[in-house]
C-alpha cells in the first residue's frame, strides 16, 4: 500500500538525484564538500517530503469527511530517532541502503548524525511513541500534544563512581522532522485577577492583569507502517509575546531587557525541571498548563473553522490523559467553552465529559499527582474556579452515595488538606478510566480507587500496554526480522494476526538453529558497541543478563545487584577451597549483567543504587577469582538508540519489581519479543507474559501482589530476622560497610543498609528485598541451570557456556508469544472501549 498512494517511482538513482539537490538547495553544499550531518539531513528531508504529502492529504481527508481525531495529552513522547524507522514503515530500506551504498556511505554512519529526540524519559514516554506509530498504521487519525523541550532530562556522566548530570541539548543542530506553525500560535494566560460582570447574555468573567505567553506549534508527521494517514505530534514551545523591552536595552540595561523573554521561555526548557524546591513546582505547574492549554484552544479553533457548532465536539474529537500531567486539560476545556465561547456550566461541562478519558500509570495513592492549592489558586485563577465547581458537584455525588460519611467524601474529594488531587479529577469527569494490564486493573478497582468504583463502576476498565513491533522488532533486530520473513512473509508488520503463525516454526531444527545464530550476532554487534561507544570490553559468548529501565527503589536494581554480590561471594568460597565455581557444583554460568537506569538528579536513594552498582562493578572487575567469570557493566545515558542494540542482545531480562507495583512495564514486551527469558514478579504485565508463554518459559518468584499487600497492613513482615537468619543476607549488607567495596572519599553505603534494615524513617526494607531475596537466588539457579543444559563446551577453567538447545527453544517460544503485547493490539482495544474511531484512507 505504501507505495501505491506515490505518482512517481522511488529507487535509488531517484534518491541519490533527490539528495544531491536537498544538499544544493537546503544545505548549500556540493555532495563532494558534504559532511555526514549534510547527508543525514539531506537525506531526511528527501523522506519528510513523502511523508509531508501524504499528511497534508490525510488530514484533509479528515476534515472533509468528519472523521473523528484522538487528541493524545501526554507530558513525554520518547520518540526515538525517526530515519530508520520511517524507511522502514515507508517500506523503502533497501532503496535508501542502495542509494547511499551508490554514495560510498553506510546507513548505519549516517544514522549516527540523529539525536534522541529529548521529549521523554521512560515507560510512559515510550507507550505514547508507540502509539503514534499504532494509530497512523491502524488509519486511525491522531494528534499527540507535548511541549517542545529544548532541553532533555539530563545526559548522564558518570565521574568518580557517582551520577552527574549533564545538559541534554538535543535540538542543537535542529530537528529536520518538526514543521513550524507560526500561524497557528495561542496565547495562554497565569495569574492576574478574575472579575463577574453582567453583560446582554448574561453573567460572564473578566480576566485581568495576568501574563500571557505565546504558544507556538511545532509538528513532526509521525508515518505508521504502509500508512495514508500519519499521526501528528504537536509540540508547543513557549515564546514572551515582547521578546526585548526596548526601554531596559537604550538604557543599556541589556540583562533586564531580555530577562523577561528568558522567564517565560523556561516553560518550554527543560523535560521535569528538578521539583524539591517552590520555583521548580510552580515551573511544572505552568509546563502542564502551558502544553494543554495550547492544546484545547487549537482544538476549538480548529474545530470552528471546519465545523462551526461546538456542540458537536464530542463527535469529532476524543482526548485521552496519559497519567496525571495533562489534567488541567479538563478544567481548561470547560473555561473556553463558558468564557470564550459564552456555554451555560451545565451543557459545557456535558460536552466535556464525553470527551475525556484517563489512563492511570500509579498504584500507589500516595505517588499520584497533588497540587499546592494555593499555588494553583494563585497562578491560575479562573481555572481554580472551575476545579472548585466541579469538586462541589463530585462532593454533593458521594454524598448522595454515602449520607453522612464525611471521612469519605474528604478522602474522596477533588481539593483537600489544601491540595488538588488530580487523579480524583479525571475520574470524577472522564468517562472512562483505565489500567494498564490486567494486574493493574485489578488493583485500581480494588485498592486505589475502590471507593471511585463503587460509585461509578462503568468508568474502569483494563487495557495492557503494547509496544510497536516495528521500532523493537523490524528496526532493532534485522536478523530475527529477516528470518520470520523468510518463514511466514512480510505481513506480520502490518496485520498482528500474522505473526501467530510463526508457532508453527519453534520446534523447527533448521529454524532453531538460525534463531540462535542471529542472537550471537546481536550480542557481538552490542560488544562492538560497548567497545566503540562506551570503551567497555564484554564476552559476547557469556550470558547477558540485563535490567535496564528508570531507577527507583519499587524496581529493586538493588536487589539485583545484592544478588551479584550473592555470587561473588560464592565464587571466592570455591576457590578458596580449590574448587572451579564453573564446573563444580555451584555450576556458576560466566555472565555479563548489564544495567541501564537514569535516577532523578533529587533522588538519593537512587543515585546511591547506581553509584553501589558502580562499586560492586569495579570489586567483581578487577578480582582475579571473578573477572573472568562475572562482569558488572552500566550503560551511561540510555536511551531508546541504545536500547534497539541492547534488547536484541539480551539473553536473560530482569523484572524484578515489588509485585502490585509496577503498572505494566513495556521493557518485558520488548524484551521476549527479540527472544529474552524473563525472571521476574507477578507483577504488572509479567503476569499476562505468564499467560503467553506458560509457566515453563518464564522464572517468577517472590511473594505475589496480594501477599505484599498483606504484609504490609498487618505488619508482620520482619527483614531484620531474614538479615539474623540467613548468611548470604548477611554477608552482603555488611558488606556494605565493611570495606569491602571499593569507594570515593571513604563513603561506604550505610544508607541503603540502613534502608533495608531500619527503615530510615519508614518501616525496614519498604520493597521487600530481603523477604524475596532467597526466592530469587533459588529461581536464578534454576533458570541458568537451563540456559548451561548438558554442554558439552563446557570443561576445566571454561569462561563461556552456550545456552542450550532447550533454553533456544524456550526463547524462540517467548518471541513467538510477543504478538499479544503489540501496540496494534492495545489501540485496538483503545478504539473498542473508549474511542469510537473510524479508519480513514486517503485514496481509497
Amino acid at each position: 500500500m505504501s507505495n501505491a498512494v506515490l505518482t512517481y517511482a522511488i529507487d535509488k538513482e531517484y534518491i541519490v538525484a533527490e539528495v544531491t539537490k536537498k544538499l544544493k538547495r537546503v544545505i548549500g553544499v556540493n555532495l563532494s564538500d558534504a559532511s555526514k550531518e549534510d547527508v543525514y539531513k539531506a537525506l531526511s528531508l528527501t523522506i519528510r517530503d513523502i511523508i509531508m504529502e501524504r499528511w497534508v492529504d490525510a488530514n484533509e481527508q479528515v476534515w472533509k469527511s468528519g472523521s473523528k481525531r484522538l487528541y493524545y495529552l501526554s507530558a513525554e513522547f520518547l520518540m526515538g530517532r525517526a530515519l530508520v524507522n520511517n524507511m522502514i514503515n515507508l517500506h523503502l530500506e533497501s532503496e535508501y541502503k542502495e542509494a547511499l551504498g551508490e554514495l560510498g556511505l553506510s546507513l548505519s554512519d549516517i544514522e549516527e548524525q540523529e539525536a534522541d529526540p529529548g521529549l521523554g524519559n521512560g515507560g510512559l514516554g515510550r507507550l505514547a511513541a508507540c502509539f503514534l506509530d499504532s494509530l497512523s498504521t491502524l488509519s486511525l487519525p491522531a494528534t499527540g500534544c507535548c511541549i517542545r523541550y529544548e532541553h532533555g532530562l539530563f545526559r548522564q556522566r558518570i565521574e568518580d563512581g557517582e551520577q552527574r548530570e549533564d545538559d541534554d541539548n538535543w535540538l542543537e543542530e535542529g530537528n529536520v522532522w518538526e514543521i513550524e506553525q507560526p500561524d497557528e500560535t495561542v496565547e495562554v494566560r497565569y495569574g492576574g485577577r478574575i472579575d463577574e460582570v453582567w453583560t446582554e447574555t448574561g453573567l460572564r468573567v473578566e480576566h485581568s492583569g495576568y501574563t500571557a505567553v505565546l504558544a507556538v506549534p511545532y509538528d513532526m508527521p509521525v508515518i505508521g507502517y504502509e500508512s495514508a494517514m500519519p499521526s501528528t505530534l504537536r509540540m508547543w514551545s513557549a515564546r514572551a509575546k515582547t521578546e526585548l523591552d526596548m526601554d531596559s536595552f537604550n538604557r543599556g540595561d541589556y540583562v533586564a531587557a531580555a530577562s523577561a523573554s528568558a522567564l517565560v521561555e523556561s516553560i518550554s526548557q527543560v523535560l521535569y525541571p528538578e521539583d524539591n524546591h517552590e520555583q521548580g513546582r510552580l515551573l511544572r505547574l505552568k509546563q502542564f498548563y502551558f502544553f494543554v492549554s495550547a492544546s484545547m484552544k487549537h482544538m476549538v479553533d480548529m474545530h470552528k473553522l471546519h465545523y462551526e457548532d461546538l456542540h458537536t465536539l464530542p463527535e469529532h474529537y476524543t482526548i485521552q490523559i496519559n497519567d496525571t500531567h495533562p489534567t488541567l486539560a479538563i478544567p481548561e476545556l470547560i473555561r473556553i467553552l463558558i468564557d470564550d465561547e459564552e456555554m451555560q456550566w451545565d451543557e459545557a461541562f456535558e460536552i466535556v465529559s464525553q470527551m475525556f478519558s484517563y489512563t492511570n500509570h500509579t498504584i500507589m495513592r500516595e505517588a499520584l499527582e497533588r497540587w499546592n492549592e494555593d499555588m494553583l489558586k494563585s497562578l491560575l485563577p479562573r481555572v481554580y474556579r472551575i476545579i472548585t465547581e466541579i469538586d462541589k458537584k463530585f462532593r454533593d455525588s458521594v454524598w448522595a452515595q454515602w449520607p453522612g460519611d464525611v471521612a469519605r467524601m474528604d478522602d474522596m474529594a477533588i481539593i483537600g488538606g489544601g491540595e488538588i488531587r488530580m487523579a480524583n479529577l479525571c475520574i470524577a469527569v472522564c468517562n472512562r478510566v483505565n489500567g494498564v494490564s490486567k494486574l493493574h486493573g485489578e488493583i485500581i478497582r480494588t485498592r486505589t480507587f475502590r471507593d471511585f468504583y463503587i460509585l461509578y463502576p462503568d468508568k474502569f476498565i483494563g487495557i495492557t500496554n503494547g509496544v510497536t513491533h516495528r521500532r523493537w522488532l523490524a528496526k532493532s533486530n534485522e536478523g530475527l526480522t529477516a528470518l520470520l520473513a523468510s518463514r511466514i512473509g512480510e505481513g506480520f508488520l502490518r496485520d498482528r494476526s500474522e505473526f501467530e503463525r510463526i508457532r508453527d516454526f519453534i520446534s523447527d531444527e533448521g529454524f532453531l538453529d538460525e534463531f540462535a545464530e542471529i542472537k550471537c550476532a546481536n550480542k557481538r554487534r552490542f560488544a562492538e558497541h560497548l567497545s566503540r561507544a562506551h570503551g567497555i570490553e564484554v564476552n559476547p559468548e557469556s550470558a547477558f543478563d540485563v535490567q535496564a529501565k528508570r531507577l527507583h527503589e519499587y524496581k529493586r536494581q538493588l536487589l539485583k545487584i545484592m544478588h551479584v554480590l550473592h555470587l561473588y561471594n560464592e565464587i571466592k568460597d570455591v576457590r578458596a577451597a580449590g574448587g572451579d565455581p564453573v564446573t563444580g557444583d555451584a555450576r556458576i554460568v560466566p555472565s555479563t549483567f548489564i544495567f541501564a537506569a537514569k535516577a532523578a538528579p533529587g533522588y538519593y536513594m537512587a543515585k546511591e543504587i547506581i553509584r553501589l552498582i558502580l562499586s560492586v562493578g569495579e570489586l567483581v572487575n578487577n578480582d582475579p577469582d571473578t573477572k573472568d567469570i562475572l562482569k558488572v557493566v552500566f550503560i551511561e545515558n540510555y536511551s531508546v538508540s541504545e536500547a534497539e542494540i541492547l534488547i536484541p542482545a539480551t539473553d536473560m531480562s530482569e523484572q524484578l519489581s515489588t509485585a502490585g507495583l509496577e503498572a505494566s512495564g513495556t521493557g518485558n514486551m520488548k524484551f521476549m519479543m527479540n527472544g529474552a527469558l524473563t525472571i521476574g514478579t507477578m507483577d504488572g504485565a509479567n503476569v499476562e507474559i505468564v499467560d503467553a508463554v506458560g509457566d515453563d518459559n518464564i522464572f517468577i518468584f517472590g511473594a505475589n501482589a496480594y501477599e505484599i499487600e498483606r504484609m504490609g497492613r498487618d505488619g508482620s513482615y520482619d527483614a531484620y530476622h531474614i538479615y539474623d537468619s540467613d548468611m548470604r543476607v548477611r554477608r552482603i549488607i555488611d558488606s556494605f560497610t565493611s570495606g569491602l567495596l571499593p569507594v570515593k572519599n571513604g563513603k561506604q553505603f550505610n544508607d541503603l543498609a540502613n534502608a533495608l534494615l531500619s527503615g530510615g524513617g519508614g518501616h525496614a526494607d519498604q520493597y521487600f528485598l530481603l523477604h524475596d531475596f532467597a526466592s530469587y537466588a533459588d529461581v536464578y539457579s534454576r533458570m541458568t541451570a537451563l540456559y548451561a543444559g548438558d554442554s558439552p563446551s563446557v570443561g576445566e577453567g571454561s569462561v563461556s557456556i552456550p545456552p542450550s538447545r532447550e533454553w533456544t527453544r524456550r526463547a524462540a517460544i517467548n518471541m513467538a508469544s510477543a504478538g499479544r503485547f503489540f501496540a496494534d493490539r492495545t489501540i485496538e482495544e483503545y478504539n473498542s472501549l473508549v474511542w469510537h474511531m473510524r479508519e480513514v484512507r486517503p485514496g481509497e
